[in-house]
């Protein structure tokens, strides 16, 4: 349980870095689109190779679908409540959305007995940092003070954190169809942010490079995934 809590930690601790990066200086508009765009490589990256792959290989195609319906239809429903609040939280909705199910597994994994892996770990704290770099930016134009906009980071960095050990005590409790679902849930979730929110804002800032820079970010996430 300890070594769950302690390998949850190390993947969440990425968002709170990231967050702090992000509010240690003001960004320029391009470097935070680059940043996305690498960021939504990586998330590419996650989505194909250690959510839906991996996914797949568990329980079959089947579960991993309906995961993705139902992680899709709550990120969209949700992405509508935080847009009506004002709030400039998407990208903080999606790290949510995503890092829970994606702990889970890592959590789940743990448990039964299996090495660390390496590749979704990498993928969880890569992704991460773009994530949070862009959405505290983005938090920070909407509220008043760093300590509000670190304080939403930290409480998404713990959840997910905790969402290891969960993962690890219920790990007996879990069919291989759970397993699979979980991982589609946080696929479908990623892919509707990617594409109502990260590469959107990512074009809109950096410009014609961002495609370039997102196809690095898919490289460099797939072959961590693949070593």
């Amino acid at each position: 349980m300890a070594a769950a809590l302690g390998w949850g930690a190390l993947a969440a601790s990425s968002l709170v870095i990231g967050a702090l990066v992000g509010l240690a200086r003001p960004w320029p508009r391009q470097a935070i689109g680059l940043v996305l765009g690498f960021g939504a490589g990586a998330l590419i990256s996650a989505v194909s190779f250690e959510l839906a792959e991996e996914g797949v290989k568990i329980a079959g195609g089947l579960p991993v679908a309906i995961g993705l319906g139902v992680g899709a239809i709550t990120y969209y429903l949700a992405s509508i409540r935080v847009a009506s609040m004002g709030g400039g939280g998407a990208l903080a909705l999606g790290a949510f959305l995503d890092g829970i199910p994606e702990q889970l597994v890592l959590g789940i994994g743990l448990a039964g007995g299996a090495p660390v892996s390496a590749g979704l770990l990498a993928a969880i704290f890569v992704s991460n940092l773009p994530e949070a770099i862009g959405g505290a930016n983005d938090m920070r134009r909407q509220m008043h003070g760093r300590g509000r906009v670190i304080l939403n980071w930290v409480g998404i960095a713990t959840a997910c954190a905790l969402a290891t050990v969960v993962g690890y005590a219920g790990a007996d409790a879990s069919s291989h169809e759970l397993q699979g679902g979980i991982n589609g849930f946080a696929a479908g979730a990623l892919l509707v942010m990617l594409v109502d929110s990260m590469i959107p804002e990512a074009t809109e800032q950096a410009g014609r490079t961002t495609g370039l820079v997102t196809a690095l970010g898919f490289a460099v996430a797939a072959g961590l995934s693949l070593n």
